[in-house]
């Protein structure tokens, strides 16, 4: 039986090689591509790679390669019909049946390619041509020039009725094939069927294989009814399983580990222009699950990059909605707002290449955008209100499909939620006994060489005596409290930098001294884990053995004892992974506080003020946590921003 190549396209779209080899190998992530033993030969050193993106595999042992029907045919010596038949019902697909009816539908579709190649390349010449002027200088305005308009094959339609239908008459279609291929409008009103694109700049829309199935047209009369129109569904063309520009897209995202989809044609054009030629877009229409899927195939965190208005953001808050019940491990979205109202040609013109990155690069993950679109602007001062924010997300979280996921999803919501309302994270504590012996203690110890010490499995509170000590009051030191809580513990116990290397080199710290200090504990682990010794050489050399004596005497009377240098490592890392957590989540909000304080300057908007009050709640949220070290905020009367 002779397959249609629409057909075995379809399959390969829907059901990723990966899928297929790992029923037989054991298949792990390496970067871009799949990794395992191979099927062919027997071997201790994997070399076996897949690859969804580029759609087969190569065994490097054996030198076989192929697309998921080789290696069903290959592995489990099956036919060419027989693994069609066995990858349709993983894809879902009927399996078409061989009939005159079917053979000629074939043949139409292929009649139907033709007839739309056509109409492109006549849309092509008319753009070069004396009747495209208008819409050159249009194009050259929005900085389209020559070398984008051959690459994305633009075009134009004149204002005539039967223009492109009498010049395809010439070639040989049928009137019948036109209006099938949506070129025509025709109806029992309609004597005459006439184009359906008139005076407007054309956009080809190709489909994976960089075929022509469809197209868009920009008008160029302001005052027309459509200022974008699409070609309607056609035997090719559905338009919420299709992507602008997936067929170049598509190595570009492979070559780059990640893909990019924006709303509008013209956005595509200018995310290409500036570097980013893994860019895609859904065509004129909400975000679907069918191109969620088709953005999969490309890229495990697809980035969606949104105008920065009110419809961008709805667009946004649609597109969550979309893909919560399609998530799973290694199936997310991360979210590209921009600024000022801006899209992204808009933005490319007034910044280049260099804005679009620096917007691409704060893409935020899913989570934190369904988590500001439930919280902006939500009055929560009532336990009712809160009770009912938290019902929400324990809704939302229910649509994720996928078990673990889902159980990830609620508990971090969960976290947000505790910090919003003013709890620690572990709300509420868990009673624990002492170890050994009775009594019957209330609160959570444990033993350590016979000494009864908080442990820091649970909440770690903060004594009265610490409250009121110069650790946390900044007296005698230019420095903020959680500076000071940091540098203590690595001073103390040195060898906790290189297990949290990054987290730490992250940091940045608004002491001058404090800055110095970390560099000298950066420089005693160049030759290996700190001790001591070379921590106190690096602090001698650098002159900071003032500010350390400092330090000490901030800490010298607190009753968080894991500061101390006698307190058990494991400890003192929880006390300092907690420090970390907090350190960074404050300066990230104040970070982004200070941007919307500058816009609400320059040009107040409601976006931006729901947004301010979000950071502000949750910067109160962490003021107001009853010391606990996962959220301790200004236990002395000092203001957020001091922090």
């Amino acid at each position: 039986m002779r397959y249609p190549p629409s057909f075995l396209d379809e399959i390969r779209a829907r059901v990723p090689v990966s899928a297929v080899v790992s029923q037989k190998v054991k298949l792990k992530k390496q970067g871009r591509e799949w990794r395992g033993l191979s099927p062919f030969n027997a071997e201790k050193t994997p070399s076996f790679y897949v690859n969804d993106q580029k759609g087969f595999y190569h065994d490097f042992s054996s030198g076989k390669n192929g697309d998921g029907f080789t290696f069903l045919m290959e592995t489990e010596g099956l036919t060419f019909p027989e693994a069609v038949e066995k990858l349709a019902g993983m894809a879902g697909l009927p399996m078409p049946v061989e009939t005159t009816e079917a053979r000629e539908a074939e043949a139409k579709r292929a009649s139907l390619g033709d007839v739309l190649e056509w109409a492109a390349l006549y849309f092509e010449a008319q753009l070069r041509g004396p009747a495209g002027g208008a819409a050159r200088a249009y194009l050259a305005g929005r900085s389209i020039g020559e070398t984008d308009r051959a690459r994305f094959r633009l075009g134009f339609a004149p204002n005539e009725r039967h223009g492109l239908r009498d010049h395809l008459a010439g070639k040989g279609a049928s009137v019948e094939a036109m209006i099938e291929a949506g070129l025509l409008v025709h109806g029992e009103d309609i004597v005459v069927p006439y184009d359906r694109f008139r005076d407007r700049i054309m956009f080809p829309i190709l489909d994976r294989a960089g075929r022509v199935i469809a197209f868009g047209g920009r008008a160029m009369q302001k005052d027309a009814q459509a200022k974008y129109m699409n070609s309607p569904e056609t035997p090719l063309f559905h338009k919420g399983a299709t992507l602008y520009n997936h067929h170049n897209a598509r190595k570009a995202a492979h070559e780059a580990g990640t893909v990019i989809a924006v709303e509008g044609y013209v956005d595509v054009i200018a995310m290409t222009a500036a570097g980013f030629a893994q860019t895609v877009a859904p065509l004129g229409t909400a975000l679907t699950a069918e191109q969620c899927n088709l953005l999969w195939t490309m890229a495990e965190e697809p980035i969606l990059c949104f105008d920065g208005d009110k419809a961008g953001r709805k667009a946004a808050d649609r597109a969550i909605d979309t893909a919560l019940p399609l998530l799973g491990p290694g199936r997310s979205f991360r979210f590209a707002l921009l600024p000022d109202g801006q899209d992204p040609d808009e933005l490319f013109r007034a910044g280049g290449p260099a804005a679009i990155a620096e917007a691409i690069g704060a893409a935020r993950p899913l989570v934190d955008l369904l988590w500001a679109r439930e919280t902006e602007g939500a009055r929560l001062d009532t336990p009712e209100r809160r009770a009912a924010l938290e019902r929400r997300f324990a809704e939302l979280a229910r649509n994720i499909a996928d078990e673990a996921l889902r159980r990830h999803y609620s508990q971090e919501l969960i976290d947000r939620c505790a910090t919003l309302f003013g709890r620690s994270r572990n709300y509420p504590p868990r009673r624990e006994q002492r170890s050994g012996g009775g009594g019957g203690g209330r609160g959570p110890m444990r033993r350590f060489g016979g000494n009864e010490q908080p442990s820091l499995r649970g909440p770690v509170t903060i004594g009265a005596s610490l409250a009121r000590s110069p650790l946390f009051r900044g007296e005698g030191a230019a420095i903020a409290p959680r500076e000071a809580l940091i540098l203590l513990i690595l001073l103390n116990h040195p060898q906790l930098l290189l297990e949290r290397l990054e987290e730490i080199a992250a940091l940045d710290f608004a002491s001058a001294e404090a800055r110095e200090l970390l560099a000298a504990l950066f420089r005693a682990a160049d030759d290996g884990a700190p001790d001591e010794e070379s921590v106190a050489r690096e602090i001698a050399a650098a002159g900071l053995e003032a500010f350390c004596a400092r330090l000490a005497g901030m800490g010298a009377h607190a009753s968080l004892w894991n500061v101390r240098r006698g307190a058990a490592t494991t400890d003192a890392a929880e006390s300092l992974r907690q420090a970390l957590v907090l350190q960074h989540r404050v300066r990230a909000l104040h970070k982004e506080l200070r941007k919307i304080e500058q816009r609400l300057a320059d040009a107040p908007s409601d976006h931006d003020f729901a947004r301010l009050s979000d950071i502000q709640a949750q910067l109160n949220a962490i003021e107001g946590t009853e010391a606990m070290l996962d959220g301790f905020g200004s236990l002395s009367g000092r203001t957020s921003r001091s922090l």
